[in-house]
């Protein structure tokens, strides 16, 4: 069969892929613990699918505009008003089908071949393989320090003459990290000076702790105005709302920026699935009680797993600000990722992510955002696994394992 250069250039979402290994696990009955995954557990908001169901009950489920809903702009505005203190026209909204969507039309808008879009290291695992697909390059920034926030200056250096635009994405996937204001603020100084788009990825802006604020990147810009604006912020109802099967993400940006990318979505998709925006319509405009339950809950997984964590002889872990990811620098154990990765899940059943997928080798992305059993008992399978002074032998039911890898 012939394929494209470009289809033979991409590789598929190993996350995806990890799911989709541990649908399989679980179908055969192992008794499998994902703690790769990036899905919360609880239910949809009842507004959400109240809304949704209102819609389905008519029978009358058509197109929908190409770039979303009027109901659905007027609450992404009216959210977008309330969060980030800025007044959005229609023309600068545009709904897809997940933050993801939203994002790759972007690129496909403003990118002409081999032209650069840096982020920082520890990078979302789609980031270069949708810039690729986009026809441009890209470029991943790492600390000097080994650590997961790069400095401006770091980043600066990167900007060459062929750079179109910056993404940042903050809490960050995979490291939890929330970047610091000095960081956001002189990053949009850096795109504005320097005349580059800035992608913020806020789709895990309200899921921090320890009673930290989300950062609003419109506080640092010297342009009021979103048409004159290159800043474009990408959302969702997946992560904050629990709602990743609806597939429902936006763009708030410039009119000529939001046209552009509406033709294209227009011609790859159409306009997203009436159900599922009328769904995030109900979350958007419904009772907002479920995004502060699902921030305890998950903030106090954060601490459930960093207390196990912290047990493991040789193993970093920096405790994430934000998201429902730690990202634990397992080197001393074992410096390639994706061995360890495959020895977890083939030994204990244990599902991880190896961080040579997110730019850092030695290190495993794990999720803190399933059950506090699945995280306690997920990580004392791993420590059992790794640790040479654990006994020889471990119990998953009625099932003996015995540790002949070590």
């Amino acid at each position: 069969m012939s394929l494209s250069q470009l289809a033979r250039s991409i590789c598929e979402s190993p996350t995806l892929k990890l799911n989709e290994t541990a649908a399989l696990l679980r179908d055969r009955g192992e008794p499998v613990i994902h703690l790769g995954g990036g899905e919360p557990k609880s239910k949809a908001p009842i507004d959400a699918i109240v809304s949704c169901s209102a819609l389905l009950q008519t029978g009358d489920v058509k197109y929908t505009p190409a770039d979303g809903i009027p109901s659905l702009k007027k609450a992404i505005i009216r959210y977008t008003e309330e969060h980030y203190d800025r007044l959005a026209a229609p023309e600068n909204v545009i709904a897809s089908s997940g933050a993801k969507q939203s994002i790759m039309v972007m690129l496909h808008a403003i990118l002409d071949p081999k032209e650069e879009v840096i982020f920082p290291v520890p990078y979302w695992v789609s980031y270069p393989e949708m810039i690729k697909l986009a026809g441009g390059v890209p470029i991943p920034v790492a600390a000097r320090d080994g650590g997961f926030e790069p400095t401006v200056e770091e980043l600066a250096e990167a900007v060459g003459p062929y750079t179109k635009a910056i993404i940042l994405n903050s809490p960050n996937n995979p490291s939890g990290v929330v970047y610091s204001d000095e960081l956001i603020a002189g990053v949009v100084e850096l795109c504005e000076k320097r005349n580059l788009y800035l992608i913020m990825d806020d789709t895990y802006n309200r899921l921090i702790f320890d009673g930290r604020v989300p950062t609003n990147c419109y506080r640092f810009t010297q342009v009021r105005s979103l048409d004159s604006s290159k800043l474009v912020v990408i959302n969702c109802v997946s992560k904050m709302y629990a709602m990743t099967g609806f597939r429902i993400g936006w763009a708030i940006g410039g009119k000529e920026l939001i046209r552009a990318m509406t033709n294209i979505q227009s011609q790859e998709t159409s306009g997203p699935a009436a159900p599922s925006q009328w769904a995030a319509v109900g979350a958007l405009n419904g009772v907002q009680s479920s995004i502060e339950s699902l921030r305890l809950t998950l903030e106090n997984n954060r601490n459930v797993m960093m207390t196990r964590l912290a047990a493991f002889d040789g193993v970093r872990v920096v405790k994430p600000g934000g998201t429902f990811y730690c990202f634990p620098d397992f080197s001393a154990c074992e410096r390639d990722s994706q061995k360890l990765s495959r020895l977890l899940l083939d030994k204990v059943r244990v599902v991880t992510v190896p961080g040579r997928e997110f730019g850092m080798e030695g290190h495993l992305r794990l999720s803190f955002c399933g059950t506090v059993k699945d995280i306690t008992e997920g990580i004392d399978r791993i420590k059992w696994a790794l640790d040479p002074g654990a006994p020889n032998e471990l119990y998953l039911g009625d099932r003996k394992l015995v540790r002949d890898w070590r």
